[in-house]
């Protein structure tokens, strides 16, 4: 077993590890990343909260700061004991953010009303940047409103995707 199997093994169990304790607190773990920055090396866990409308009326849409503290406390504490490391690393544990990407019809549908900035990967209307309010998903499409306008844009047209931050 080479090392960088051993690499793809220990995110494995630190991916686990952060899903059972997303999991225990009500959450989901929404990314993982586990490199080497300016800072040293750096283990961020993004946690989201669950997109059934019950999680949304117990806690509301947004992951709070107590949330991050009680899942980065959990997930130091398994890892002391579960995992090895060869190089000492700062846990970051935070939520996607009021620009969060947009990876699934799922999180469309979870955020119709809002607005979107969507980048294609084949023209769209010509186009292949589309802004706008998700109005609804119908099937495999996204439906954007701006300006009067509706775009269909189909899930397999989406490159990248984020909501736009209102204030």
């Amino acid at each position: 077993m080479g090392p960088s199997r051993s690499a793809a093994d220990r995110i494995g169990q630190i991916r686990s590890v952060a899903e059972r304790v997303a999991h225990s607190h009500g959450l989901v773990l929404f990314d993982l990343q586990f490199r080497r920055e300016s800072i040293g090396w750096v283990l961020r866990i993004v946690i989201d909260r669950l997109p059934s409308p019950q999680a949304r009326a117990e806690h509301g849409d947004s992951v709070t700061v107590s949330d991050c503290e009680a899942v980065s406390v959990d997930v130091s504490a398994i890892l002391d004991v579960e995992a090895t490391f060869d190089h000492a690393y700062t846990l970051e544990v935070s939520s996607p953010g009021l620009d969060r990407p947009l990876r699934h019809l799922d999180d469309f549908a979870r955020f119709v009303g809002r607005r979107a900035r969507i980048v294609t990967s084949e023209p769209v209307d010509g186009q292949r940047f589309v802004a706008g309010r998700i109005a609804a998903v119908r099937g495999r499409t996204i439906v954007i409103e701006a300006g009067g306008t509706t775009r269909l844009v189909p899930e397999a047209a989406v490159a990248r995707a984020r909501l736009e931050v209102e204030l």
